[in-house]
């Protein structure tokens, strides 16, 4: 099984910080020499670990200045209930998260749209008339006080311990740097 080490968790972390890295400048980065980084690199792709590259845009910069946080609770918690309201969401671009929840809603989610009118319209036109949905409520955003795509990348000991489906040895020995 595949185990992470120090140089694994750094290559990681730059590439959350930059996906467009020059291979030469991360390898550069986490003292090793280009190809082995790169080899790094493809079998951390392979192992699943990068899921894929995105490009972050900023949504104000775009007209998108409502962030919403919509509870959803649902008339009953059955699979067909449950799959049809999130084959539902998967289809509405404004729904930038959806999550199932304990506690008191079914789902939360987070939804970016231009205004509070574009905001009706999404409940209105859509959100109230899935089938299921038994009940609404929306908290508005004031101010995002942190936003981050970035997961935090353990430490090489905590990691020590846990394993992904690549073999190890497809991985190519550190190289000094020059």
């Amino acid at each position: 099984m595949l185990k992470l080490d120090a140089i694994d968790l750094k290559i990681l972390a730059a590439l959350q910080a930059d996906a467009r890295i020059a291979n030469v400048d991360l390898a550069r980065k986490v003292h090793l020499s280009p190809s082995p980084c790169l080899a790094r690199v493809r079998a951390l792709e392979e192992a699943g670990l990068v899921a894929r590259y995105v490009t972050l845009l900023d949504p104000k910069k775009l007209g998108l200045t409502v962030s919403v946080l919509v509870q959803v609770t649902l008339e009953r918690q059955v699979e067909k209930a449950l799959d049809g309201f999130e084959r539902a969401v998967l289809e509405r671009p404004e729904v930038m998260e959806c999550y199932l929840m304990t506690g008191d809603a079914d789902y939360l989610l987070r939804v970016v749209v231009p205004d509070v009118p574009a905001f009706e319209r999404f409940i209105l036109d859509f959100l109230s008339k899935v089938p299921g949905v038994g009940n609404i409520k929306s908290s508005f955003a004031l101010k995002q006080v942190k936003y981050q795509t970035a997961l935090p990348i353990p430490s090489p000991r905590a990691v020590a311990g846990s394993a992904t489906a690549s073999p190890r040895s497809r991985w190519p020995r550190r190289s000094r740097p020059s």
